[in-house]
């Protein structure tokens, strides 16, 4: 397989996503005459790959020499919603794209999109094999599958241990299930000057993680129809949760403006520079902070929903075949060689050597596949010699398998969206929760509607 670049030179990218069409709100099956099991030759458009990494090369490596008749051209610019849909109306239709899980089932609905049933069973995949259930049911849509999913890097809470050892506070007492401990915790850690924080007891990163925190505390944004559920009751517990915990440190706007100053991805980092004491991160950031290594003292713990149980979420990429493309059989097989476990295997072997040249720490891939991350782990994942970065990777490893989907609805987005919008209204004080949710809610009902419309 040969692979060029459209829009400059393609490394290859970490979140690397393919867009598969699909069919849906009852129209006719746009993937009824592909023939996936088809021997893959031609040219194949791919859209959406940017910012490539050495563990997209390597899989885009591998999948070349699995399919040696097939030439790939890489559009290296990044996915746009509007330019997808004015480029499938125009009849510039890529046979692969890039998107957030979170688009899927939105095409899907609109028939933009091929199901990917077919496709699996020709490649002798199972999906719920493949990869997690979760992951599976951020893109499953009227039960069928629209699309092959990647990456799955699940969210739990970073302790700043330099910060909780000189406050009196154990990694115990950051228990998301039990409000009154946690900001027991928060207020030994919180320093501030003139209203406004100089130190976080906790950063519940409360828009970042919004659905974290609803879902976890026994919400839920949408039913078993995809129809956003925003203004359930349940979902104010979540919300109220956020806006104690921000209260106590002055306020959602004091917050927010000191977590804007961070050096997030620097040398000055919130952790380095002992700015917060534990904060809500997902499994790629450890590896951000390995280059702190000398200067912080890291532990984790997992959220922890209302029952007391670890909890995490699903979020990610995936690939995806649009309704209409003109090579579809061989994007089938590119996609499923691009999520096997013999191209994230690749992908472990890059990653282990990039990390070994810069002398870092291997925090592990999280690829959306059981089998794939255990294999990673066991293969590459060895003790760092720092106890607490050990710990931190072990934890992430432990929540991985917790983890829930957002659910999958056509207004996905505007309802992800729209909870932030809540979520920000309520913390502010600008409206009641219950208020900001009912606002909400006729907002992604409206997305809903039009989405599903015919």
């Amino acid at each position: 397989m040969r692979t060029r670049t459209l829009a400059g030179v393609v490394a290859g990218a970490a979140s690397l996503a393919l867009l598969t069409s699909c069919s849906g709100g009852g129209g006719s099956d746009p993937a009824a005459d592909v023939d996936f099991s088809a021997a893959p030759t031609g040219t194949l458009a791919a859209w959406g790959f940017e910012n490539a990494d050495d563990v997209g090369q390597s899989r885009l490596d591998f999948a070349a020499g699995q399919l040696p008749d097939v030439e790939v051209t890489l559009d290296a610019t990044a996915f746009d919603a509007q330019k997808f849909t004015t480029r499938i109306a125009g009849g510039d239709v890529p046979d692969v794209v890039q998107m957030d899980r979170r688009y899927v089932t939105t095409y899907a609905a609109q028939g933009l999109l091929m199901p990917l049933d077919a496709c699996f069973e020709a490649q002798s995949v199972d999906p719920q094999q493949r990869w997690y259930a979760n992951v599976v049911d951020d893109v499953t849509y009227e039960d069928a599958v629209y699309a092959a999913p990647q990456f799955y890097q699940p969210p739990a809470i970073l302790l700043n241990m330099n910060v909780l050892n000189e406050a009196g506070v154990t990694p115990e007492q950051f228990d998301t299930s039990d409000l009154d401990g946690l900001l027991a915790a928060i207020a030994k850690i919180y320093q501030g000057s003139g209203g406004s924080p100089t130190r976080l007891g906790f950063d519940p990163v409360a828009t970042g993680q919004g659905g974290l925190w609803v879902l976890g505390m026994g919400g839920q944004l949408t039913d078993d129809t995809g129809k956003p559920t925003l203004d359930d009751p349940a979902n104010a517990a979540g919300i109220d949760a956020l806006k104690e915990i921000t209260d106590a440190q002055g306020g959602y706007a004091a917050v927010k403006s000191f977590t804007d100053s961070f050096d997030t991805f620097g040398d000055a980092n919130q952790f380095a520079q002992n700015q917060v004491g534990a904060q809500v991160a997902n499994q790629w950031y450890p590896n951000v902070l390995s280059a702190s290594r000398d200067r912080i003292s890291l532990q984790a713990v997992p959220f922890r929903d209302a029952e007391g149980q670890p909890f995490s979420l699903a979020s990610g990429t995936a690939f995806v075949i649009p309704a209409g493309a003109k090579n579809p059989a061989a994007a089938c097989a590119w996609m499923n060689d691009l999520t096997s476990t013999d191209a994230w295997m690749a992908a472990g072997a890059a990653r282990a050597a990039t990390i070994q040249s810069k002398d870092g720490l291997n925090t592990g891939l999280f690829t959306g596949s059981p089998e794939a991350d255990e294999m990673i782990r066991s293969t590459y994942v060895k003790p760092t010699g720092d106890s607490g970065f050990d710990q931190v990777i072990s934890t992430y490893y432990d929540v991985v398998g917790s983890g829930r989907s957002f659910g999958s609805s056509p207004a996905g987005q505007d309802i992800q969206n729209e909870l932030n919008n809540a979520i920000t209204a309520a913390l502010l004080g600008d409206k009641t929760t219950e208020q900001a949710l009912a606002d909400a809610q006729q907002a992604a009902q409206r997305a809903f509607d039009k989405a599903t419309a015919g």
